[in-house]
């Protein structure tokens, strides 16, 4: 049995290469643009499934991993920012605020199998300056992460709280939730 991360992400990457398997790597291309009144939850779970989808067409003799993060604040979706004044603008938005990150992970599998799970991770952040905000923007660049923060970086330093069940999922694959699709789906893990 093969296995493919649709994915990109060099975060993913080095999660899923925690759980010792061997696996390549693909880029899904998937739109990401949520649908009109999308929620987030159900935002992340078609992407993490679309994303499986899309490899597993290229892959159809492998199970193939698709994942999705988006932070939710006030019902609505924020996603990575791709520049500096959008992460400011994020990083201002959830400042002495809760946050909830959605993480879905999916699994396409040969015979036409799909295996889904998704975690929720509830960041409280400390109520941040705008100096404090411009410097660890300029420190960490989070222009490629969903809520303007590297959680395994220096963006630990902005949270008061972290509520999770899985302390990996925070990162963009929640790895609990990933071994527990895997031996499903007949991977031998311990």
């Amino acid at each position: 049995m093969g296995l493919v991360l649709a994915s990109t992400s060099v975060y993913r990457r080095e999660l899923l290469a925690r759980l010792r398997l061997p696996f390549d790597a693909e880029r899904p291309e998937v739109d990401e643009t949520p649908l009109p009144g999308e929620r987030p939850v159900a935002l992340v779970a078609r992407l993490a499934l679309a994303k499986a989808a899309a490899v597993s067409t290229r892959r159809p003799a492998d199970w193939v991993i698709g994942s999705d993060q988006v932070a939710e604040l006030d019902g609505a979706p924020l996603g990575k920012p791709g520049s500096r004044g959008r992460a400011v603008a994020q990083l201002e938005a959830m400042s002495g605020r809760a946050v909830a990150f959605r993480t879905a992970v999916a699994l396409a599998g040969p015979d036409g199998r799909e295996l889904a799970a998704l975690d929720t991770t509830t960041v409280r952040f400390r109520t941040l300056s705008q100096d404090e905000i411009a410097r660890y923007v300029d420190a960490e660049q989070p222009f490629d992460c969903a809520g303007s923060f590297k959680s395994e970086g220096l963006g630990i330093t902005l949270f008061a709280a972290i509520e999770s069940r899985d302390p990996t999922a925070l990162v963009g694959l929640p790895l609990i939730a990933t071994a527990g699709l895997l031996r499903e789906a007949g991977f031998a893990l311990p």
